[in-house]
């Protein structure tokens, strides 16, 4: 057993890249190379608007998700990113407890709904998001981007 702990970390800092760019290289495996939409601005995930955790199981880095805001911040309107969990700690509880984690967070720092997307090479994340009550929705809002093949979800805060 290991002891787990969730936390803001600077998306810049050593232990969130290594977790951060860990969910990029599985998207790769997953979907193939070539993404332009995989290369966030990482700035979008640093206060106030944006949130970056990272899990770490024994003070080791396990697992990360951020938010960042979409649309006008004057909506509070949110995209859950880059979940990500390392493969040996997977089926434990990390990735619930870092949605929780990031949902409460969110809600905190003003944010009244969250969109987050999946892929179909992602069936683990689908069940997921379904157990947590994220409903699926068609679209995101007017003008913010979504992958035209991903499967999208919400969740009102």
């Amino acid at each position: 057993m290991f002891s787990l702990t969730i936390e803001d970390e600077p998306i810049e800092s050593s232990g969130a890249q290594s977790v951060y760019q860990s969910a990029i290289d599985e998207l790769t495996r997953r979907y193939g190379a070539g993404d332009a939409t995989w290369q966030l601005d990482l700035n979008e995930f640093k206060p106030p608007q944006g949130i970056f955790l990272v899990a770490r199981a024994d003070t080791h880095p396990a697992g990360c998700v951020g938010v960042r805001a979409i649309t006008s911040p004057t909506l509070h309107v949110g995209e859950v990113k880059r979940l990500w969990v390392r493969p040996d700690l997977r089926r434990g509880g990390v990735a619930a407890s870092l949605m929780n984690t990031i949902e409460n967070r969110a809600r905190v720092a003003g944010y009244v709904r969250l969109y987050l997307e999946t892929g179909d090479a992602q069936p683990e994340a689908q069940a997921l998001y379904a157990k947590l009550s994220w409903e699926p929705v068609d679209d995101f809002p007017e003008g913010a981007f979504s992958h035209p093949r991903a499967l999208r979800f919400t969740k009102v805060l």
